[in-house]
């Protein structure tokens, strides 16, 4: 019996290990990710229930509303720098060591646009490729082309057309405009 009892423990050990490992949450993968207009964020300060809220939209000039701070930048920040700017704004002159957690409730839309049968605004969900998207929009017309889709990654760049050739298999990212044009044939 003493040598199975640490082999068990040892199985309860990994099992754990495991759990733990598989259960770090989604947002970790998007460290990357720009916060931008459209986006629907929380913020947590911790042990602050009064400067924690959550369902917040970012605004059209990409800003959140923040109790004492006013209006706070967040266009082009990860939410890991949106964490430090408030921290510190925080930390001068209203809390003494401030920590504040931000994450992302609902991404801003991406848009498809040009020859698919239900053309608008879809909202994001991580692993949306080109495909998925497209199906989401009803499909290709008769007319589309399945060879010429462009993804512009917001709308100064569609204005400049600025955009970058996609494959069925292509991610698509928050905010971005897949145009799917017509064929020649």
């Amino acid at each position: 019996m003493k040598q199975r009892l640490p082999g068990l423990w040892q199985l309860i050990a990994l099992v754990l290990a495991l759990a733990m490992v598989t259960a770090v949450p989604a947002q970790q993968s998007d460290s990357g990710y720009e916060l931008g207009s459209g986006d629907v964020i929380s913020i947590q300060v911790f042990g602050e229930p009064d400067l924690s809220f959550s369902d917040i939209r970012l605004t059209g000039a990409g800003t959140v509303p923040f109790p004492f701070l006013g209006e706070v930048q967040a266009l082009g920040r990860t939410r890991a720098e949106l964490e430090r700017t408030i921290e510190a704004q925080l930390r001068d002159g209203y809390l003494v060591n401030p920590e504040v957690t931000v994450n992302v409730i609902r991404y801003r839309d991406y848009y498809v646009t040009g020859e698919v049968r239900a053309p608008g605004a879809y909202p994001f969900e991580p692993g949306t490729t080109v495909r998925k998207a497209i199906s989401r929009a009803g499909g290709f017309t008769d007319r589309a082309s399945r060879s010429n889709i462009v993804i512009y990654d917001d709308e100064r760049s569609q204005e400049a057309d600025e955009g970058r050739d996609a494959e069925m298999e292509t991610q698509i990212n928050p905010g971005d405009i897949l145009t799917v044009n017509e064929s020649f044939f």
